[in-house]
């Protein structure tokens, strides 16, 4: 395709786990590639294989101050975040500027380029549910002043001005409520459970699993998340819908797994749970199944090899490095 004729995307939060993938899915589609990141969680070295080619370009900029991108724009991915415990208590008020300021100057850029704009909620909308598993309809269990409540509103935020600019400006937009998902250039102490456990068997540490671990998760691979992404992007729908894996399992459970996958014999110990800590988290992914085409491919156990293998890979002052002061701060 002739480099005028590629279609250009813009992708925030690039140099993070999930937007770094985007990137590699858009410019393998060959799309004209905008990642934009402002560093604070992110890591250049999730993009810098890419930084060599013609149809991509990096922005180092916060979103959360006035956007501005040269040129045609014909699709927006918002997925600047702060997305783990271990950063949005370090910075609540950057994790609420972002998805709050940041998200209404790239809505207006959208609207200014008439380009279509996808945006990264969660499953944390729903907070701590009351339901299993979680339909869109469900409108959630949230805390709002609670330590969590900075990331959860936030994106309930987003989601209202989206749809907001979607049913009064027309504009074309789509929203993917993305559940727990794993995978190369996770960050190993970012505080989210699966880093945690393979963290602390490569230190040779006891895993901590918070209360008696009966809480529940259910883990989507990076692929499959990105290429649920990637068809909500070019689908119609422009309600919310659920992209993750809904095979459940407990916090033990998946410490048991963890340890037998590692061959190591550490112990599981258990600490307080941390406040509003959800109970229980499984998408129901009717909609993406009827209207997409998909579900998750990768099994747990195959997606679990190949990322500890990362985890095992990095260099060895990352894999000893650990900050647990995220977790007394949500007590």
């Amino acid at each position: 395709m002739a480099v005028a004729e590629r279609k250009r995307v813009l992708i925030t939060g690039a140099a993070g786990f999930l937007g770094s993938h985007l990137c590699d899915r858009f410019i393998k589609e060959n799309f004209h590639v905008i990642g934009m990141d402002n560093l604070i969680t992110g890591d250049l070295r999730n993009i810098e294989h890419l930084f060599k080619l013609e149809n991509f370009e990096f922005y180092n900029h916060d979103v959360s101050k006035f956007v501005h991108v040269p040129g045609e724009l014909h699709y927006i991915l918002h997925f600047a975040s702060p997305a783990s415990p271990i950063d949005y208590l370090k910075i609540p008020i950057q994790t609420l500027k972002v998805g709050s300021l940041g998200t209404h100057n790239l809505l207006g850029l959208a609207r200014a380029k008439n380009a279509r704009m996808l945006i990264a909620s969660t499953s944390e909308i729903y907070g701590d549910p009351t339901v299993n598993p979680q339909p869109e309809e469900y409108w959630g269990n949230v805390n709002t002043v609670g330590p969590r409540g900075v990331y959860d509103e936030a994106k309930r935020f987003q989601e209202s001005i989206t749809m907001a600019y979607h049913t009064f400006h027309g504009l074309e937009t789509r929203i993917v409520r993305i559940f727990n998902t794993y995978g190369p250039r996770m960050r190993l102490n970012d505080g989210r459970v699966l880093p945690a456990f393979i963290g602390q068997a490569l230190r040779g540490e006891p895993l901590t699993m918070f209360g008696d671990g009966s809480q529940t998760r259910s883990f989507c691979y990076v692929d499959d998340l990105i290429e649920g992404i990637y068809r909500l992007l070019f689908s119609d729908y422009a309600q919310p819908m659920n992209i993750g894996n809904p095979d459940e399992i407990t916090i033990k459970e998946f410490g048991e797994e963890i340890i037998k996958l590692t061959g190591t014999n550490q112990e599981l110990i258990s600490l307080p749970l941390p406040t509003d800590d959800p109970k229980q988290r499984r998408p129901d992914i009717t909609k993406a199944r009827a209207i997409l085409g998909w579900e998750p491919k990768v099994s747990r156990a195959e997606g679990l090899k190949i990322t500890y293998n990362y985890f095992k890979s990095l260099p060895e002052h990352e894999i000893k490095h650990k900050d647990f002061t995220w977790y007394n701060k949500s007590l």
